[in-house]
């Protein structure tokens, strides 16, 4: 009896330690087996919202749970950031950043930094433009350029705002071309902007092409150059900085990601479900009906993306008075 009892004892250890050991794999395997959270740190309606929703309902033809958008703006982004970093690391909870978070920690506003996620996709990554109203007399970068050195401090360029990314568009021209001109931020954003550039009130802004889409499209502004690697497909014709001999690379980018202490297995089957998602031929019409080029980076392109552009626009920042 005794050396049976010691038999059970024997086998029901071993099934404990194996039911251990199989435990965690069963749960990787299982993963996810509940709904899926994402944090939109902007208002609903935005670009970022709308971008966010329309990702998701690709991404819900590859997963068997739910997956729910929740807005949590303020503070330029931040709040939402933050509270998404500091969530539970399980894989449930992921946010949908912007570039402000490669932006505001320079300027002091935001307790965290690109490092404290691990990033998925970015289904936005639109470089800056430079536009000018349809009858300036500027149709090319190079005319503008040699019209600035010219008469140094006398054009106006707007720009969605102070610290804004399409304000580190317009340093980074005077940069690179060694040029001056007056910056005019539009604390109401990209759209204000636009509406001060048909309305005659400025010589050029910076934006991403398509806060302009509409007006470039009926042939009331022009674009002359793109601050990407690659010319858009939506303009062809438009050629980027790169190409004129300046090479560098201002956009604004929205990337899906989670905390950065999510299990590797649990990021690489995030990573499988939206990744597969951004491939869905509805999202790319989805995305191309909002006036925005889907962008195709892989997963490591994404990641290597945050990380060069924080260290770009912290120095761009530093030209920046605050």
């Amino acid at each position: 009896m005794e050396y049976t009892n010691m038999k059970t004892k024997s086998l029901l250890t071993a099934l404990f330690s194996f039911s251990c050991l199989m435990a965690p794999a069963a749960a990787l395997a299982d993963f996810p087996d509940k709904d899926i959270t994402i944090i939109v740190p902007k208002s609903p309606g935005g670009g970022t919202d709308i971008t966010t929703r329309g990702l998701i309902q690709f991404a819900k033809e590859h997963v068997d749970h739910n997956i729910i958008a929740v807005n949590r703006p303020g503070a330029g982004g931040v709040t939402g950031m933050v509270q998404a970093a500091n969530s539970k690391p399980n894989g449930y909870t992921l946010v949908m950043t912007t570039v402000e978070l490669d932006i505001l920690p320079h300027m002091n506003r935001s307790p965290i930094d690109y490092t404290a996620f691990k990033y998925i996709v970015a289904p936005i990554a639109e470089p800056a433009g430079l536009i000018v109203p349809k009858d300036s007399p500027f149709n090319s970068v190079e005319e503008f350029v040699a019209h600035a050195k010219a008469n140094p401090g006398k054009l106006r360029v707007g720009n969605a705002g102070v610290g804004s990314i399409w304000h580190l568009a317009s340093i980074a021209i005077k940069q690179q071309y060694d040029i001056q001109f007056v910056d005019v931020p539009y604390a109401g954003g990209s759209s204000e902007a636009v509406a001060a550039l048909m309305g005659q009130h400025l010589d050029a802004i910076t934006v991403g092409p398509g806060n302009a889409n509409s007006q470039l499209q009926a042939g009331e502004l022009k674009l002359l150059g793109i601050m990407g690697e690659e010319r858009l497909p939506m303009f062809p014709n438009v050629p980027t900085f790169k190409e004129l001999g300046n090479d560098f690379i201002v956009r604004a980018w929205a990337a899906l990601a989670v905390p950065v202490k999510v299990s590797d297995e649990h990021y690489k089957t995030l990573s499988t479900i939206f990744t597969n998602a951004m491939a869905e031929p509805g999202f790319v019409e989805f995305m191309n009906n909002q006036g925005i080029e889907v962008n195709d980076m892989n997963v490591e392109q994404v990641n290597k993306m945050v990380a060069e552009d924080n260290e770009y626009y912290k120095e761009l920042i530093k030209q920046i008075t605050l």
